[in-house]
Order: C-alpha cells, then structure tokens, then sequence
C-alpha cells in the first residue's frame, strides 16, 4: 500500500489508529480508552507547554503518522521535532505522512498494549532516527528512557521524569499519570 493509499485508508477509517509495519502489513488499533486518553492530554499538554516557551522544535499529537526509513508509518502518542529538520520539509511533505522521525517521542502503554512490542517498538524508533524515546507504563508505574547509545534507564515510580538531549530542559511531572 502506497503512502498516499494509506492516508486515504486512514482518512476513511478515522474513528481507529492505523499503522504500518515494515513488511507491509497494516495495524488497526482500537481508539484510547478515557483513562489513556486522559493521560495522554496530560502529557502534550505539558510538552507543548514548554515547547512553546522553548520554541526549539514542534509538537505532534497521536494522531500524526511518520513514514520513517525502514517503510514503516508509525503513530507516537506524543512527539518533538526539531524546527530545522520540520522547516527542511516541503509543504506536501508536511501534509502527509512526512518522511521524518521524531527526535523525541513518547508512547503511553494502554491496558491492551503488548509490554514486548512497545519494547520492540521502542528499538524501532530509535534506529530509524530519535534521539530519545520514553515508554511509560501507568499500570507498574515504570518509565522507561531509551537512547541510541545506552541501554533503557528503568524509572520506577517517578515523581518527574527529566529530559536529556535533545530536549534536555524539559521536564513531565507524572502525578497526572500516576493518578
């Protein structure tokens, strides 16, 4: 399926989340339930904010879908690109699926959400490009930090999970997640 075939599929399916895997294969997943959907707000809320204030890069929700490099299209429940490498996509690029990886991203574990394949799929971003990427797990209350260059940093319980380049002054107070 083409990327253009994939949006239109996506844009007929609105009410699901779609993915695609790399061999092809297409993802339908059921909408967030209220409880992860409620802790998903919380959490671009917070990177918004402060995205705003540091106007280094730009925000995406997890509605966006990123055609990364290995032919996947991915969804992150949240997300940070750095403005240079955003503005260095032409316009139709930005309107679709764009050709970028997120430098930051976060994926919140819903209650059907399998532990191996957000893990797997943690490794998978980082080695089509992010800098960083946090899986939190509000059920056994676990962060999780991944870098390209280190092995996951396991936060149980954080009260704030403290960013590290390339969004090292932001920080998520995690009582909203937690709660």
């Amino acid at each position: 399926m083409s990327d253009e075939d994939l949006m239109r599929f996506c844009a007929a399916n609105d009410i699901t989340r779609i993915e695609r895997e790399v061999d092809g294969e297409i993802l339908v997943m059921s909408p967030a339930g209220n409880r992860t959907g409620r802790r998903n707000a919380a959490i671009i809320s917070a990177l918004d904010t402060w995205a705003q204030r540091d106007r280094r890069g730009y925000v995406f929700d997890s509605s966006t879908g990123f055609s990364l490099p290995d032919g996947s299209m991915r969804s992150p429940d949240a997300a940070w690109i750095e403005s240079s490498r955003w503005n260095a996509l032409s316009r139709a690029d930005q309107n679709r699926f764009s050709p970028i990886c997120p430098d930051f991203l976060i994926e919140l574990r819903s209650q059907s959400d399998d532990l191996a394949k957000l893990e797997d799929k943690m490794k998978m971003w980082l080695l089509n490009g992010a800098k960083l990427a946090w899986l939190i797990d509000p059920d056994r209350e676990i962060v999780s930090v991944h870098r390209s260059d280190a092995a996951p940093e396991i936060h149980h319980r954080p009260a704030v999970v403290q960013g590290s380049e390339p969004i090292d002054v932001f920080s998520l107070p995690m009582a909203r997640i937690w709660g």
